[in-house]
């Protein structure tokens, strides 16, 4: 397996009381997650940028988009 992918941190989906989608101290893709996940998955993320949103910057100063099931392909830490 490549380095690149195994990931950058790997543990549960959890939601806030402001609705937000976070595994760790990233932010995910909300859209991502309702649709294709759900609170308590474990997950790999594989990449993350800053996040750019102001109301939630202060929270989460990082966001993925790029995160898979962590019982996928290997990619459990």
């Amino acid at each position: 397996m490549a380095k690149d992918d195994k990931g950058i941190y790997t543990g549960i989906i959890g939601k806030d009381e402001n609705g937000n989608y976070f595994c760790g101290r990233y932010m995910l893709d909300y859209k991502k997650v309702s649709t294709s996940f759900k609170e308590g998955d474990k997950i790999t993320i594989k990449s993350a940028v800053n996040n750019p949103s102001d109301k939630s910057n202060e929270q989460y100063p990082v966001k993925s988009r790029d995160f898979v099931l962590a019982d996928k392909k290997g990619f459990i830490k």
